[in-house]
């Protein structure tokens, strides 16, 4: 236990030497989570305003139909309005100052009246430009103009201030034969009746509100520890930056050990009174208190410039940080352990561990995935860190939680120790 304890000793000292490489152990997952955090949304501040979507608007039609239309969306909160031509909004939109576009087309208001109740007959075409690596904000958009649509045209159809649009209606559906007499009949009666009421709203000076509206008001509530807790970016981009530099940590750990053979200290240690177990013991026990000191730093400044918070179980996250610095510091043992040298094995590790992070989840969130992709990167000990610290963070879930996937975590570490054991050699072959 002596010479265990004074390896473990010895690993801290060298760590601690260099000061250059201690900031930067420190340093740079903080800045590179911060920037992520801060380019995918976090959390707001308390009153502040999420962005704006800006939004072109070019009405060629003019109609009372398209002008209200334009009116509805400029009150939304969450879209920028801006009018322009077609020519416009189109330049606009390639040059990715504006996501989306909608263009109103020449008697869009006439044409949507008359199919309003004719379901056979030629519907308008709204046409929307988009910015391709936008087209969430374009379908909400549509969604959204599709509402506000269906109320401009059946207010201008029961309650505008013109009667042309039933009249031009109940002349369009006069002249087909394509409909049956019984549902002419029955239309008829319901246009002539909507013509007799806004003449009388007319004579009495009233104006009546819209007859058709969107029958709902959404009411959304996000699930999580908190009261109004949204997903926190900020606190994602910290998990999925300290798992990739920890496991950065665990190649250097890895190469270090390469870099002693080549340089003859693995024979001095042999024909020392160590045991193989106690030299890679040791090695493990200080590359898992660096991979704890760095994520321990790196939250306490998420908490205290982001205000990322343990929102679960405090006993979890320091179970899912423990057991996820031991399987860093057994990677970093079979890196050593399979690697011939330091100059192979560092590229070859670099590359496993991209990967490893990649199909995580550390860089984005696991939820952009297509569906077969989120079930297959459940093989790699990356995706379980990673889900483990965001359930002990914004998603505010027990100890059982973090218990599963601590489980799993330490199966590889198990695994990736079992190998380095089995395939280390004391001299390079």
């Amino acid at each position: 236990m002596t010479a265990f304890l004074a390896l473990v000793r010895k690993d801290i000292r060298l760590f601690f030497r260099d000061r250059r490489s201690v900031a930067m152990s420190f340093i740079a997952p903080i800045v590179i989570a911060s920037f992520f955090g801060y380019v995918f949304g976090g959390t707001p501040r308390s009153g502040s305003k999420a962005a704006k979507i800006p939004v072109a608007f070019a009405d060629e039609d003019g109609s009372a139909a398209s002008i209200s239309v334009a009116k509805k969306l400029a009150a939304e909160e969450s879209i920028d309005l801006r009018t322009m031509t077609r020519d416009q909004a189109r330049e606009a939109v390639r040059k990715g100052t504006i996501s989306v576009a909608a263009v109103i087309p020449k008697g869009f208001g006439e044409q949507a009246g008359t199919a309003f109740f004719r379901p056979d007959s030629h519907k308008p075409e709204l046409e929307f430009l988009y910015d391709p690596s936008k087209i969430s904000e374009r379908q909400m958009i549509e969604g959204m103009l599709t509402g506000k649509v269906m109320e401009a045209v059946s207010s201008e159809m029961f309650a505008g201030s013109s009667s042309s649009m039933i009249d031009k209606a109940l002349a369009d559906f006069e002249k087909t034969e394509a409909m049956p007499e019984s549902y002419k009949s029955s239309l008829r009666t319901i246009l002539q009746g909507v013509r007799k009421l806004r003449q009388e709203n007319a004579a009495a000076g009233t104006q009546p509100g819209p007859v058709m509206s969107v029958p709902f008001r959404s009411k959304a509530d996000a699930v999580t520890a908190r009261k109004g807790q949204e997903y926190n970016g900020v606190a994602h981009s910290f998990a999925g930056m300290g798992v990739q530099f920890i496991l950065f940590m665990g190649i250097e750990a890895g190469v270090a050990l390469l870099l002693q053979r080549k340089m003859g200290l693995w024979k001095r240690f042999r024909s020392a009174p160590v045991s193989r177990a106690a030299m890679l013991g040791s090695r493990v026990v200080s590359s898992a208190l660096f991979a704890l000191m760095i994520l321990a730093v790196m939250f306490l400044f998420a908490r205290v410039a982001f205000g990322v918070r343990i929102e679960g179980s405090f006993a979890g996250f320091a179970l899912v940080a423990v057991s996820f610095a031991l399987m860093t510091a057994a990677f970093g043992l079979l890196i050593a352990s399979l690697g011939k040298t330091a100059e192979a094995a560092r590229p070859i590790a670099v590359l496993a561990t991209l990967i490893m992070v990649m199909l995580g989840g550390a860089w984005v969130p696991t939820f952009i995935f297509p569906s077969w992709l989120q079930q297959a990167t459940l093989i790699m000990p990356t995706r379980w860190a990673v889900d483990a610290l965001d359930a002990m963070t914004w998603r505010g879930l027990g100890f059982d939680s973090a218990l599963r996937s601590s489980a799993v975590i330490a199966g590889f570490a198990i695994l990736f120790g079992a190998i380095a054991l089995w395939r280390f050699r004391w001299e390079a072959e």
